[in-house]
């Protein structure tokens, strides 16, 4: 059985960090109620058309969903909102522009008083108070303010990640306390509030950089995809052009390495290499020797050697390779999902998924659902032909 079964989401959401929490919620079973504006939608709707048409970030985040047209500035379009909510939401998540949901009474405080055991998260980029609460925040405005840019890159240039990490991190933190609110409901009866900030969700993810500069101490340096204070553990160069990835986590790795990789046992006694730290200090030395005894050698006969030695290495994918990754298919990650330009691949959510699959239903068109949802509430044919006339679904 999905565990969330039985639960209902409403979601104000757009973009990024809501969508993916609320999609995490909706493989768990949830049923998920996505409130869009009628004839735009999620403006992340239209970031791209790579995926036969549709925008790739949307297909990603917003599967099993349920898609209704409200103009939430309307009279009756707040009614409908509104009793929606009361009537059928065990959750209500919003990631608008700041004291947006407040103005529509969607607080927490509000609806807690018509519904006390509502859970209220809101997801926003600094938080409810402080002196940035008003600020915008895109992604790559929080990996800014967060520190990651200033830890990531080559020591020329400083580098953002390449997925949206601030706004997964910041959904990652709704879905875990949303499932927590839930626990806590379900022992209590008392719903809550959660208040969800992107950076202090990517904060907390600078982990170890973060303590390494403690008390003023300096950061770790930009080395690109190499490690700032382990080596060698990073890309290195083979004869034939081609690039591996290694890893090297201790002494005894180290050695091995030297004999079975290298071929040249005597660097794991040489004094320059001794030790971690002192790798570390004379990398550019070694990256030399490294790539020397690389250079002879096929990228592949290097894998080979690494896999002889027991030396982690990895190949660097590219998106295509990873569409086709042997070990994602062997273990049959890979399901087809409808879309509104037809099916598409989906991963699997990670996990056993022992006790009932995860649900994994169509991304749905802008307002597929709004005449079903309205139904029920007991509107007909010419009322919700009415409401729609009037720019209100």
């Amino acid at each position: 059985m999905q565990p969330l079964k039985g639960i209902t989401v409403v979601t104000l959401e757009h973009a990024i960090a809501a969508p993916f929490a609320t999609r995490q919620l909706a493989d768990m079973g949830a049923r998920v109620i996505k409130v869009e504006r009628p004839g735009v939608g999620d403006f992340a709707r239209a970031y791209d058309s790579r995926v036969r048409g549709l925008a790739s970030h949307f297909v990603w985040t917003n599967r099993s969903k349920e898609s209704l047209t409200l103009d939430v500035k309307h009279e009756e379009a707040q009614k409908i909102l509104m009793r929606l909510i009361i009537e059928e939401a065990d959750v209500v998540v919003q990631n608008l522009a700041p004291g947006a949901a407040a103005r529509l009474g969607l607080s927490y405080e509000a609806l807690a008083k018509r519904k006390p055991g509502i859970i209220v998260c809101d997801i926003s980029g600094y938080g409810d108070d402080g002196p940035y609460r008003d600020k915008k925040a895109y992604d790559l405005l929080i990996q800014s303010e967060a520190g990651f840019v200033s830890v990531t890159g080559t020591p020329d240039t400083p580098s953002k990640a390449g997925p949206s990490i601030a706004d997964i991190a910041a959904g990652m933190y709704a879905y875990t306390n949303i499932l927590g609110a839930l626990m806590h409901r379900q022992q209590t009866g008392e719903g809550q509030r959660i208040d969800i900030s992107m950076l202090e969700s990517l904060s907390e993810w600078m982990s170890y950089p973060l303590y390494y500069a403690f008390e003023g101490a300096a950061p770790p340096e930009r080395t690109g995809a190499s490690h700032a204070t382990i080596y060698p553990y990073g890309p290195f160069l083979a004869g034939d052009g081609k690039t591996v990835m290694m890893g090297l986590q201790n002494e005894r790795e180290w050695k091995v390495f030297c004999e079975k990789v290298l071929l040249q046992p005597v660097l794991a006694s040489d004094p320059r290499f001794a030790g971690n730290a002192q790798r570390s200090a004379a990398r550019g030395e070694l990256s030399s020797l490294i790539v020397e005894a690389f250079s002879t050698l096929t990228a592949a006969q290097v894998v080979e050697r690494l896999e002889t030695a027991g030396v982690a290495n990895a190949q660097v994918n590219t998106m295509s390779e990873l569409w086709k990754h042997p070990q994602l298919e062997a273990r049959a990650r890979w399901r087809e999902i409808d879309t509104p330009a037809g099916t598409v691949p989906a991963m699997l959510p990670p996990g056993s998924w022992q006790h009932g699959a995860p649900r994994m239903d169509a991304v749905p068109a802008l307002g597929q659902h709004t005449d079903a949802i309205l139904s029920h509430f007991g509107y007909g044919a010419e009322q919700i032909a009415q409401l729609r006339a009037e720019g209100a679904v």
